[in-house]
């Protein structure tokens, strides 16, 4: 017998997965969480039905979340994320040396276990020495600290239950005032093909508060349509210049990095609507 795993992505699309294994599930106080092993993408997260990330292509999010942000950054000596208990996003702004602390702020303590127990090559840099993990509610977490981080990752779920508020402006005003001076802020921002109107949304809501506001793409198999986008905003940031530093990735790379703020025209007009 096939067994098959779907995602609902919108009312009138799904994404499907022929599953060789359960290899875990369970209900946490914030979502339903289940680990599966897929003929096609290997081990798969997912949280309340939805893909959060596979072995086969977390690789692209990861280092398109990270290494654009820290790369324009002159020096990233303090990183926040916001999200991402699965902890690639750590591993991937460990990769920079100039890194000297790295907080990951999870409210579901359940996702950094799962990571931990299936997902070794995501979750190994949440025992590095210059990591703290903190259980908390990011939004909480965020408004509570002033200039203290060089750059804060947004790496959330999609826009529901406890991420709706990581999409909205007065979360947005907090990120900024936790931002030290010439600070960066990056949040991913779904599928311009799907979730256009959210995108018309972040981008409206950031440039009341930053100056510099762009939108960049990345292509991600297993998302709702491959195509997603990341918003990054900031003060004193110009993001077509850059550090080219050597890092052993599989996707980002200074080429990658200048074309990916290339839009075609129909995403333009996403950001363009939002004066």
């Amino acid at each position: 017998m096939e067994l098959w795993f779907t995602e609902r992505q919108n009312e009138a699309m799904s994404f499907s997965l022929r599953v060789r294994a359960t290899l875990h599930h369970e209900k946490t106080p914030y979502q339903r969480l289940d680990v599966l092993d897929t003929e096609q993408y290997g081990r798969v997260l997912t949280l309340d039905g939805m893909v959060m990330t596979t072995e086969a292509d977390e690789f692209v999010y990861h280092e398109m979340i990270v290494h654009v942000p820290l790369c324009i950054h002159p020096r990233p000596r303090r990183v926040l994320i916001v999200g991402g208990g699965d902890g690639g996003a750590v591993r991937e702004a460990l990769r920079h040396p100039e890194v000297e602390r790295v907080d990951l702020v999870e409210i579901d303590r359940a996702v950094v276990e799962a990571s931990r127990r299936f997902f070794p090559q995501l979750s190994a840099g949440l025992s590095d020495p210059k990591v703290r993990v903190v259980e908390a509610d990011g939004i909480a977490f965020v408004a509570e600290h002033s200039a203290a981080y060089d750059c804060v990752l947004v790496d959330s779920t999609e826009p529901v239950g406890p991420a709706v508020g990581l999409f909205e402006p007065a979360f947005f005003r907090s990120v900024e005032r936790a931002l030290a001076p010439g600070g960066i802020m990056v949040a991913q921002t779904e599928s311009p093909f799907v979730n256009g109107e959210l995108i018309r949304r972040v981008q409206r809501g950031l440039r009341e508060i930053f100056p510099v506001v762009r939108l960049y793409l990345a292509s991600v198999p297993t998302y709702p349509s491959g195509l997603w986008s990341f918003s990054l905003a900031g003060r004193e940031v110009d993001p077509e210049r850059f550090r080219e530093p050597t890092l052993n990735t599989r996707y980002y790379s200074p080429q990658v990095h200048r074309a990916a703020f290339a839009l075609p025209p129909f995403v333009r007009e996403l950001t363009e609507a939002a004066p």
